[in-house]
């Protein structure tokens, strides 16, 4: 019998234990051993919870016990999860988790730990919830060279995001919404400012690279700045708006950024709404593939972290390979990036506009006093300067 303990009895750690419970037959069959929760760390009492005898209040009676092979850490934050973490992979225990915030920051340092102590660091859950992408890049895909990776990353974005383009209603009108419908957080910055995703795009950019990329060197913009109208004229060009991480390893350097574009009914993003996450990833021999799924949510992700405990149930004393060390990307300069730009400007401005960016493709939509355009491909150094002269209302980048 191998024992697990989760660290944290929140959304997600009570969805482990209700995903361990109710599918146990099954998953024992998986890990080739019966998994037993012994222990659920977390600060309050659970009066009546079924599982109220596990709770323990001192995590030492988790790292101090040579039965507990597996912790599941579903905490979040990066203090005192670091802590914990770090102390369970010294002591030879598997960790597996779904903090983002800490796998982005810490994981090849966590990774390295894991390793030299025979036991194993592994975090499926930490991007796209549910959706298969972390076991894909390190193991299915290990033929390719991964050149590009796009995915709508943040299913609160991409929530509020549908609900303008549907109803056709400003920010933050769908955001208020959001929050009451529990969409949204009472403090949605991190989602709403685009670090949510940042962070994912950095754990799927060292995998991609086999190196570490550090979330606060990617460019990152939110959707705070999308207007309904903004949806009005994606409308009249056929396209819509998501927000995307992107990690591109081009002609022009190893790039990573999160930002909101605009794609064509034929980008195979199009179509993924609501609460709804994806990723498209591009091998040099593969060429596109793509991964959709419910993003987050208590039982998605819950079912992620359990498969890694199946995984780490199935290599004891064993170390399942993770190609990502702390050797650092240089990213490449943003401003060398080259696209094209759909651009906004007051109508008695259009003068300027025309001479600043020269020839536009001009976008015709039911919106007044306003001229709207698509520049041709330009570097963002470019675009930048040309926008500066002609005053423009807002900008939102093309994805071809």
């Amino acid at each position: 019998m191998i024992q697990v303990a989760v660290l944290g009895y929140g959304t997600v750690g009570s969805g482990v234990v209700e995903v361990i419970e109710k599918n146990k037959e099954e998953i024992n069959k998986k890990s080739g051993e019966e998994l037993n929760i012994k222990y659920i760390l977390d600060l309050r009492d659970f009066p009546g919870d079924p599982y109220e005898d596990k709770v323990v209040h001192d995590v030492n009676r988790i790292l101090d016990d040579p039965q507990v092979q597996i912790v599941c850490e579903t905490m979040g934050g990066l203090r005192p999860a670091y802590d914990f973490t770090k102390r369970a992979l010294l002591a030879g225990k598997s960790v597996c988790t779904s903090n983002k915030e800490l796998v982005a920051a810490h994981g090849p340092e966590l990774i390295r730990i894991a390793h030299e102590n025979k036991c194993n660091y592994l975090f499926e859950a930490s991007v796209g919830g549910g959706i298969p992408i972390i076991r894909p890049l390190n193991y299915s895909l290990t033929a390719e060279k991964i050149d590009a990776i796009t995915g709508i990353l943040n299913g609160t974005t991409n929530y509020i995001l549908s609900k303008m383009e549907k109803e056709g209603a400003d920010f933050a009108d769908v955001l208020a919404k959001a929050q009451e419908k529990g969409y949204a957080e009472k403090n949605p910055e991190a989602d709403v400012e685009g670090h949510d995703a940042c962070r994912k795009i950095a754990i799927l950019s060292c995998l991609m690279s086999g190196k570490n990329v550090r979330a606060e060197n990617i460019y990152t913009e939110g959707i705070t700045g999308i207007t309904a109208t903004d949806f009005i004229y994606a409308r009249a060009m056929g396209k819509t708006i998501k927000l995307l991480g992107k990690s591109v390893n081009g002609e022009d350097g190893f790039y990573a950024m999160v930002a909101p574009f605009l794609i064509s009914r034929e980008h195979p993003l199009y179509m993924v709404n609501g609460v709804f996450n994806a990723v498209c990833v591009h091998g040099n021999m593969l060429g596109d593939s793509m991964y959709y799924g419910r993003g987050a949510g208590k039982l998605p992700t819950a079912s992620a972290v359990v498969s890694d405990v199946v995984d780490c149930a199935r290599h004891i004393g064993k170390v399942i390979m993770c190609f990502w060390d702390d050797q650092e990307v240089a990213l490449a300069d943003m401003e060398r990036m080259r696209r094209r730009f759909f651009v906004r400007v007051d109508a008695k401005r259009e003068r300027e506009a025309i001479a600043a960016f020269g020839s536009v493709s001009v976008v015709e939509a039911d919106v007044s006093g306003e001229f709207a355009f698509v520049t041709n491909e330009m570097s963002e150094k470019e675009f930048n300067e040309k926008a500066e002269a002609a005053g423009i209302i807002s900008r939102i980048r093309i994805e071809e």
